[in-house]
């Protein structure tokens, strides 16, 4: 009785997946991807494309060439959202506003290095960091530890309907409204982080 039953038993669970696969149809896609070139996920960011300042060993403030894959079906825009995560900003949640991209086209497979500034780009997208209408580079300074450096490309099933803000916060606030607008219309989301502080 005991072997009948663990017999049973692993004829049940070798029929789950099965049961699953049939239920679900066609297999899962591949989730999306997404690569910075320069320095490996996780890895240091060269310092070319740090900020450019006077006065501190610094770069050429030059945005990396950004790439993603596996796009899910029905996208219909992307936001690139790039961040320092160990930054608190006044006292809040809020962390360092380095590039927020949005109503980049669905045809794009990623960003080339260089982005020029400018509120909105050819393609039509948006850009802002709290330097301005441009991408705004690490720049941890020298005698602190490493920050950490997230680029985060969200696929949308829409257009977003949101304009610059203007002003002191206006890359804050953005940034705020473009995560807002962004809720229940994401299809899939790809992250990638670098480490930066100036050289000595």
């Amino acid at each position: 009785m005991r072997a009948r039953g663990l017999v049973l038993s692993t004829l049940f669970l070798l029929s789950v997946p099965l049961v699953a696969q049939q239920r679900g149809g066609a297999p899962a896609a591949p989730p999306m991807t997404m690569t910075v070139a320069g320095f490996p996920d996780g890895g240091a960011i060269p310092v070319k494309y740090s900020q450019a300042a006077p006065g501190v060993a610094a770069g050429e403030g030059l945005s990396p060439a950004i790439t993603w894959t596996n796009v899910p079906a029905g996208t219909q825009s992307f936001v690139l959202n790039m961040h320092d995560m160990d930054v608190a900003r006044n006292k809040t949640t809020d962390d360092q506003a380095h590039w927020i991209v949005w109503n980049i086209p669905a045809t794009a497979t990623g960003l080339p290095e260089g982005v020029p500034k400018g509120a909105q780009l050819a393609d039509g997208a948006y850009q802002l960091s709290a330097t301005g209408q441009m991408y705004r580079g690490p720049g941890a300074p020298a005698t602190g530890p490493q920050h950490h450096y997230m680029f985060e490309v969200f696929a949308l099933d829409i257009k977003l309907d949101v304009t610059p803000s203007s002003g002191n916060d206006a890359a804050f606030e953005s940034r705020a409204n473009v995560m807002k607008a962004m809720q229940g219309h994401i299809l899939g989301k790809a992250v990638y982080g670098g480490l930066f502080k100036r050289p000595q």
